[in-house]
Parts: C-alpha cells; sequence; structure tokens
C-alpha cells in the first residue's frame, strides 16, 4: 500500500509580508516629498514588486513525500536510501544546525520555522550524512518520510 503523500510550501509568514509593505510605504513617504508624484509611485511600486518577488522567491521551497521521493527544496532522494528519521523539537533544532552541525548535511532551513526533520541518508555515494528540513508540521513530515521509507522496504 502506497503511504499518504505529504506536500508543503515553506512560505514566508504575513508579518513579513505586512513590514515588508510597511517599509515600501516608509520608502514612498519619502520619495513623494522629494520627487514628482508620479516618479514617488513608480519608484515604490517597482520596489513592491521586488519585495513581492524576493518574499515568493524565499518562500518557495517544497518539502513532500510521496511517489517513493523525498523532495526538499531542490533536492531529492529516493526512499530506500533513507534512514532514521527524528522530528525536532525548536532547541533540537538549534543544535543540530548550530554546535552539533556536520558541513556535509543538507540544510534547508527557514528562520521563522523553529522546529524541523532530521532524515539520515545511508546512500554510500552520497556526501551528506543527513538531511534538516524546517517544517511547520514536523510530526506529520516525519511520519511521511517514515512510511516512504518503510513502503520502498517492503
Amino acid at each position: 500500500m502506497e503511504p499518504a503523500p505529504y506536500d508543503e510550501r515553506l512560505g514566508v509568514p504575513l508579518r513579513w509580508w505586512v513590514q515588508g509593505v510597511m517599509l515600501v510605504a516608509t520608502l514612498w513617504l519619502a520619495l513623494v516629498v522629494a520627487l514628482p508624484g508620479a516618479l514617488a509611485w513608480t519608484f515604490s511600486g517597482i520596489a513592491l514588486a521586488l519585495l513581492a518577488a524576493l518574499l515568493l522567491s524565499y518562500g518557495s521551497p517544497r518539502v513532500s513525500a510521496s511517489d517513493g521521493w523525498f523532495r526538499a527544496g531542490r533536492a531529492k532522494i529516493e526512499a530506500v536510501h533513507l534512514g532514521a528519521v527524528a522530528a525536532l523539537d525548536a532547541e533540537e533544532t538549534r543544535r543540530v544546525a548550530g554546535p552539533e552541525a556536520d558541513a556535509r548535511a543538507y540544510l534547508l532551513l527557514r528562520p521563522y520555522l523553529k522546529r524541523a526533520v532530521r532524515v539520515e541518508i545511508t546512500d554510500p555515494a552520497d556526501p551528506a550524512p543527513y538531511w534538516l528540513v524546517s517544517s511547520r508540521h514536523p510530526d506529520e513530515l516525519a511520519r511521511a518520510v517514515r512510511a516512504l521509507s518503510d513502503s520502498s522496504a517492503v
């Protein structure tokens, strides 16, 4: 039986959008007193478009476990090469991403997501000993990756 697929987009939080829009509004206010109105609106519109592109790009990675593959951002690995899986709390994530980090590990971390999942990699040809992947739902992701790994072992 195929395990239930898991799919998550690591989009930036709403507060980043609000703060970015407020930054652009401040830019507009500074420009409107120094430049003609149309020019101030043009520069502010360009700044808003750049902000949107930046936030959409930074928040675009997807994490999924389905069809025999575990994907995190641009990286993907077949389920047969997955080992132990652990959902980490905020302190464990900080420790594994910081003082106890392995420089060879594959990291897909976002500062606005405090929890992550650590997935051991058993492929001897892969230089990464583990993947550390941020998630809003690390327990669900860990369950899905475990199920994916178990289904490939059958």
